[in-house]
């Protein structure tokens, strides 16, 4: 997969039930495209189709999908805050962003309100699909672009990341290994630990950073050059 980037590996070479989508886009083209293109995986059931926001909260309470594809880029009908309406909604559901916003600024505050994947619209077909089969598994999958801005932002600040980091060498052992999309019990099963054990550290790694969400941990490790 030479042009992704993977926290974690898929942990099952077949294949998975069911994926229900849901695709948010303001252009018709577009949302019809990524049907054809999803209906060559087999495993992949779309759901719903929305054009703006309130068409797609309302898909969202009534379907619950496992992923939902859209561009938060469209400002009259999509935005940034699109992403924590559909997390309010229906918290299980992944967002993996298909856009073509080349705004850094505008990328990283997305990842931060926390999309779970992120390519952009020149991405092919392959590369969809197996964003699509990440994101429903809950890993992490962001294409080249994406990664190349986030080394970026990382290297930029060089200079602040020279001041200690407030981790413990344990802690940044769990940082490195969740940023690397492992569950609690492989983490555990890593570093010769419970289950238990693994999710107080994790407790207390968020409160020691003052973050909530995992793609803020991931960010974390990118910029502290843990992973």
């Amino acid at each position: 997969m030479a042009y992704t980037y993977l926290f974690k590996k898929f942990v099952n070479s077949g294949v998975m039930d069911s994926i229900t989508v849901v695709l948010a886009d303001e252009q018709h083209l577009v949302r019809t495209g990524l049907k054809q293109v999803l209906g060559q995986a087999g495993n992949v059931e779309v759901v719903g189709e929305a054009s703006d926001e309130e068409e797609l909260l309302e898909l969202i309470q009534e379907q619950q999908p496992r992923i939902v594809i859209m561009d938060y880029n469209q400002p009259d009908s999509f935005q940034h805050e699109t992403v924590m309406a559909i997390k309010q909604r229906s918290p299980r559901t992944n967002i993996l962003i298909i856009s073509a916003d080349n705004e850094k600024q505008s990328i990283y505050r997305v990842l931060e309100n926390g999309v779970s994947s992120f390519i952009t619209k020149t991405c092919g077909e392959e590369e969809i699909i197996d964003a699509v089969n990440a994101t429903a598994k809950g890993e992490k999958f962001f294409c080249t672009k994406v990664v190349d801005y986030l080394l970026e932002k990382s290297f930029s600040k060089e200079e602040e990341n020279c001041a200690p980091t407030p981790l413990t060498s344990r802690e940044i052992e769990i940082v490195r290994l969740i940023a690397k999309g492992l569950i609690a019990k492989e983490i555990a099963g890593e570093l010769n630990l419970s289950v238990h054990t693994v999710y107080t550290h994790r407790k207390k790694i968020m409160k020691k950073l003052a973050i909530g969400s995992s793609s803020e941990l991931v960010l974390y490790a990118v910029n502290q050059g843990i992973l």
